[in-house]
Protein backbone atom coordinates (compact mmCIF):
# COMPACT_ATOMS: atom_id res chain seq x y z
CA UNK A 1 0.00 0.00 0.00
CA UNK A 2 1.42 3.40 -1.03
CA UNK A 3 1.57 6.12 1.58
CA UNK A 4 0.98 9.75 0.76
CA UNK A 5 3.47 12.24 2.12
CA UNK A 6 2.10 14.05 5.16
CA UNK A 7 0.29 17.24 4.35
CA UNK A 8 1.68 20.44 5.79
CA UNK A 9 -0.34 22.69 8.04
CA UNK A 10 -3.66 23.77 6.57
CA UNK A 11 -3.49 26.95 4.51
CA UNK A 12 -3.89 30.01 6.68
CA UNK A 13 -5.63 33.26 5.75
CA UNK A 14 -3.88 36.55 5.04
CA UNK A 15 -4.42 39.70 7.09
CA UNK A 16 -3.78 43.17 5.61
CA UNK A 17 -2.84 46.09 7.85
CA UNK A 18 -2.19 49.80 7.56
CA UNK A 19 1.31 50.36 8.93
CA UNK A 20 1.78 52.96 11.66
CA UNK A 21 4.79 55.29 12.03
CA UNK A 22 7.22 54.21 14.76
CA UNK A 23 6.20 56.88 17.29
CA UNK A 24 2.46 56.16 17.00
CA UNK A 25 3.11 52.41 17.10
CA UNK A 26 5.21 52.74 20.29
CA UNK A 27 2.57 54.91 21.98
CA UNK A 28 -0.36 52.66 21.01
CA UNK A 29 1.55 49.49 21.83
CA UNK A 30 2.33 50.88 25.29
CA UNK A 31 -1.40 51.42 25.86
CA UNK A 32 -2.12 47.92 24.56
CA UNK A 33 0.46 46.32 26.87
CA UNK A 34 -0.96 48.27 29.82
CA UNK A 35 -4.63 47.44 29.21
CA UNK A 36 -4.97 44.31 27.06
CA UNK A 37 -5.34 41.07 29.06
CA UNK A 38 -1.72 39.78 29.05
CA UNK A 39 -2.71 36.15 28.51
CA UNK A 40 -4.25 37.15 25.15
CA UNK A 41 -1.90 39.92 24.03
CA UNK A 42 0.18 38.16 21.36
CA UNK A 43 0.27 41.02 18.87
CA UNK A 44 1.67 44.51 18.69
CA UNK A 45 -0.71 47.41 18.18
CA UNK A 46 -2.03 47.36 14.62
CA UNK A 47 -4.68 48.67 12.23
CA UNK A 48 -6.43 45.79 10.49
CA UNK A 49 -7.78 46.62 7.03
CA UNK A 50 -8.83 43.07 6.07
CA UNK A 51 -9.19 40.12 8.45
CA UNK A 52 -9.14 37.17 6.07
CA UNK A 53 -7.94 36.83 2.50
CA UNK A 54 -7.81 33.34 1.01
CA UNK A 55 -4.43 31.57 0.92
CA UNK A 56 -4.99 31.06 -2.82
CA UNK A 57 -4.19 34.77 -3.30
CA UNK A 58 -0.53 34.24 -2.27
CA UNK A 59 0.77 35.68 -5.56
CA UNK A 60 -1.93 38.14 -6.61
CA UNK A 61 -2.53 39.85 -3.25
CA UNK A 62 1.11 40.82 -2.52
CA UNK A 63 1.52 42.07 -6.08
CA UNK A 64 -1.54 44.28 -5.78
CA UNK A 65 -0.53 45.62 -2.35
CA UNK A 66 2.88 46.51 -3.77
CA UNK A 67 1.15 48.30 -6.67
CA UNK A 68 -1.08 50.30 -4.27
CA UNK A 69 1.89 51.33 -2.10
CA UNK A 70 3.82 52.38 -5.20
CA UNK A 71 0.92 54.39 -6.55
CA UNK A 72 -0.13 56.28 -3.43
CA UNK A 73 1.55 58.76 -1.13
CA UNK A 74 1.37 58.09 2.62
CA UNK A 75 -2.25 58.78 3.62
CA UNK A 76 -2.73 61.37 6.31
CA UNK A 77 -4.54 60.28 9.47
CA UNK A 78 -5.47 61.52 12.91
CA UNK A 79 -6.20 60.12 16.33
CA UNK A 80 -9.89 60.83 16.80
CA UNK A 81 -10.59 59.71 20.37
CA UNK A 82 -11.79 56.44 21.87
CA UNK A 83 -13.96 53.73 20.37
CA UNK A 84 -16.18 51.57 22.54
CA UNK A 85 -15.91 47.90 21.53
CA UNK A 86 -18.43 46.66 24.09
CA UNK A 87 -16.00 44.30 25.84
CA UNK A 88 -13.01 46.48 25.05
CA UNK A 89 -11.59 49.81 24.00
CA UNK A 90 -9.84 51.10 20.89
CA UNK A 91 -8.20 54.28 19.68
CA UNK A 92 -10.41 55.65 16.91
CA UNK A 93 -8.57 56.86 13.80
CA UNK A 94 -9.63 58.97 10.82
CA UNK A 95 -8.03 58.62 7.42
CA UNK A 96 -10.06 59.20 4.29
CA UNK A 97 -6.95 58.35 2.27
CA UNK A 98 -6.37 54.93 3.83
CA UNK A 99 -10.08 54.12 3.52
CA UNK A 100 -9.92 55.02 -0.19
CA UNK A 101 -6.95 52.67 -0.67
CA UNK A 102 -8.81 49.98 1.25
CA UNK A 103 -11.78 50.47 -1.07
CA UNK A 104 -9.55 49.93 -4.13
CA UNK A 105 -8.27 46.68 -2.61
CA UNK A 106 -11.83 45.61 -1.74
CA UNK A 107 -13.03 46.32 -5.29
CA UNK A 108 -10.24 44.22 -6.76
CA UNK A 109 -10.90 41.21 -4.52
CA UNK A 110 -14.63 41.68 -3.80
CA UNK A 111 -15.60 38.10 -4.65
CA UNK A 112 -12.92 36.81 -2.26
CA UNK A 113 -13.87 38.95 0.76
CA UNK A 114 -15.51 37.50 3.84
CA UNK A 115 -18.76 39.08 5.03
CA UNK A 116 -16.79 40.80 7.81
CA UNK A 117 -14.41 42.38 5.30
CA UNK A 118 -17.20 43.45 2.90
CA UNK A 119 -18.75 45.75 5.48
CA UNK A 120 -17.77 49.31 6.17
CA UNK A 121 -14.54 49.89 8.04
CA UNK A 122 -13.97 52.04 11.12
CA UNK A 123 -10.23 52.45 11.49
CA UNK A 124 -8.95 51.77 15.00
CA UNK A 125 -6.19 50.34 17.17
CA UNK A 126 -7.52 47.91 19.79
CA UNK A 127 -5.89 48.53 23.17
CA UNK A 128 -8.22 46.35 25.26
CA UNK A 129 -10.44 43.41 24.29
CA UNK A 130 -12.37 40.51 25.80
CA UNK A 131 -12.83 42.16 29.19
CA UNK A 132 -16.01 42.78 31.17
CA UNK A 133 -18.20 45.67 30.17
CA UNK A 134 -17.42 47.33 33.50
CA UNK A 135 -13.64 47.09 32.85
CA UNK A 136 -14.06 48.55 29.36
CA UNK A 137 -16.15 51.46 30.62
CA UNK A 138 -13.67 52.12 33.45
CA UNK A 139 -10.76 52.38 30.99
CA UNK A 140 -12.79 54.65 28.72
CA UNK A 141 -13.56 56.92 31.68
CA UNK A 142 -9.86 56.93 32.69
CA UNK A 143 -8.65 57.78 29.20
CA UNK A 144 -11.44 60.21 28.26
CA UNK A 145 -9.95 63.54 27.30
CA UNK A 146 -6.37 62.26 27.63
CA UNK A 147 -5.78 61.04 24.08
CA UNK A 148 -3.93 63.55 21.95
CA UNK A 149 -5.75 64.58 18.78
CA UNK A 150 -2.58 64.20 16.78
CA UNK A 151 -1.97 63.88 13.09
CA UNK A 152 0.30 61.34 11.41
CA UNK A 153 0.62 59.48 8.13
CA UNK A 154 0.35 55.74 7.59
CA UNK A 155 3.70 54.45 6.36
CA UNK A 156 2.63 51.48 4.26
CA UNK A 157 0.63 48.30 3.88
CA UNK A 158 1.45 45.10 5.74
CA UNK A 159 0.66 41.49 4.93
CA UNK A 160 0.53 38.76 7.59
CA UNK A 161 -0.47 35.11 7.78
CA UNK A 162 -2.82 34.19 10.59
CA UNK A 163 -1.20 31.44 12.69
CA UNK A 164 -3.84 31.11 15.38
CA UNK A 165 -3.38 33.07 17.61
CA UNK A 166 -0.16 34.65 16.30
CA UNK A 167 0.51 36.51 13.07
CA UNK A 168 3.49 35.76 10.84
CA UNK A 169 4.78 38.81 8.99
CA UNK A 170 5.03 38.27 5.23
CA UNK A 171 5.95 41.70 3.84
CA UNK A 172 5.51 45.44 4.23
CA UNK A 173 5.30 47.91 1.36
CA UNK A 174 6.05 51.57 2.07
CA UNK A 175 3.86 54.21 0.48
CA UNK A 176 6.01 55.98 -2.07
CA UNK A 177 3.67 57.18 -4.79
CA UNK A 178 2.76 60.70 -5.74
CA UNK A 179 -1.01 60.29 -5.83
CA UNK A 180 -3.07 61.13 -2.76
CA UNK A 181 -5.93 58.77 -2.09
Amino acid sequence: MAHSPPLGPPPAPYIVTGELPADVLAWADGLRRAHFPPERNWLKAHVTLFHSFAPSLRDELPAFLAQMAGEYAAPKAEVAGLMDLGGGTAIALRSAGLLAIRERIAERFWDMLTRQDQGGKRLHITIQNKVSRAEALALQRDLAGQLPHRGFAFTGLGLHIYRNPHWEAVATWSFRGKESA
